[in-house]
């Protein structure tokens, strides 16, 4: 992880631009930033699961997820620093955030996807002028090819990155700030690797340790049942994540069998007093349709989390009077393909 020493303050703000580079102290940037503008995306009111939350509609970031974040802080270090061409491997959206502040940045990309990726996010990655692989098998079989290839090439690998991870805190800042620094009593998000929530843990902590804000918000890591490593680890008290066998699923975007952040991951969950839930398949889809009928078009991914919320509800985890986050992660463009498969399967069914 990133240690750094400078804390923005909140009466600079007003003068600098609505994008995450408002808080640039934290995040060890010397040179011009590699922007388009990610960041600040809209925080609005919603009912779902018959209460009222708030959306962080980070779907909203230039290239369609909140993986922006991240992509924009690493690709601006690997520019100040004069990498020429990098690699990547991922299940889509990182891919895509990484070939597309590349392209931005003049650095040569190379990046490492599942066959089975969303065809819209592999076209969107090819689009930028990526060098496009797709790996027969798992995630992790793309994890693996991009190792091997590594050698060769600069591995700009959005899990490993400090920078990366610095990106990710940003969502804290942002939702505190959105909220005139008076963050939520929990904040819902999907988990596969873990950098989103691992993100709005130290960026919250960031804000508690310069006085800025005065509580530490609750985080509810959301899997799917089809991947569940995390949610075991947590359930058993465990101190890192092992590896367990996984099942297709929908939320593709948080099928990890093994995040490489593990240890911090848990620590971050108990740290915040928060917990784990699974979804299954089903929910995600339900899930995805309420969305709409919110005007809300996400993939079935960033579902996963909204999906939890009416169990956390019921369980009494989240009591009535409670502020409730929940981030969307991911456009719905981006598995059109998933989506439109998804509703034939189900009409035929029904016909």
């Amino acid at each position: 992880m990133l240690r750094h020493d400078e804390m923005f303050s909140p009466a600079d703000l007003a003068s600098r631009p609505c994008s995450l580079w408002r808080y640039r102290e934290p995040l060890a940037i010397s040179g011009d930033p590699v922007t388009l503008g990610e960041g600040f995306t809209p925080l609005v009111d919603g009912e779902l699961a018959e209460r009222r939350v708030s959306l962080k509609l980070d779907f909203l970031c230039p290239s369609g997820s909140y993986k922006d974040r991240g992509g924009a802080v690493m690709l601006s270090k690997l520019k100040e620093w004069g990498v020429s061409e990098i690699l990547e491997d991922s299940s889509g959206n990182a891919g895509a955030s990484i070939a597309s502040y590349a392209a931005l940045a003049g650095i040569r990309a190379r990046i490492f996807i599942p066959s089975s990726t969303s065809a819209g996010k592999a076209a969107q990655i090819e689009m930028y002028g990526a060098h496009l692989e797709k790996i027969p098998g798992s995630r992790e079989d793309a994890a693996r090819a991009a190792w091997e290839a590594a050698g060769r090439i600069f591995y700009a690998s959005h899990n490993w990155s400090p920078y990366f991870l610095a990106g990710m805190k940003t969502a804290a800042y942002e939702i505190a700030e959105q909220r005139n620094w008076q963050p939520p009593d929990w904040v819902i998000t999907p988990a596969g690797g873990g950098g989103l929530l691992l993100g709005l843990y130290l960026g919250f902590a960031d804000l508690l340790r310069a006085g800025i804000t005065h509580s530490m918000p609750r985080l509810a890591a959301v899997q799917s049942e089809g991947c569940d490593p995390i949610y075991h680890a947590w359930a058993a008290g465990l101190d890192d994540i092992p590896a367990r066998a996984k099942r297709p699923t929908a939320a593709e975007g948080i099928s990890v069998a093994q995040p490489v952040r593990g240890k911090d991951i848990l620590q971050a969950i108990r740290g915040s007093n928060g917990v784990v839930r699974v979804v299954s398949d089903d929910t995600v889809w339900e899930t995805l349709e309420s969305l709409g009928r919110l005007g809300v078009y996400v993939e079935p991914t960033s579902a996963a989390a909204p999906g939890a919320l009416s169990r956390l509800v019921r369980d009494g985890v989240i009591a009535p009077h409670e502020d409730v986050v929940i981030f969307l992660t991911g456009s719905g463009l981006k598995a059109t393909d998933k989506i439109v498969e998804h509703a034939a399967v189900r009409h035929a069914v029904l016909a």
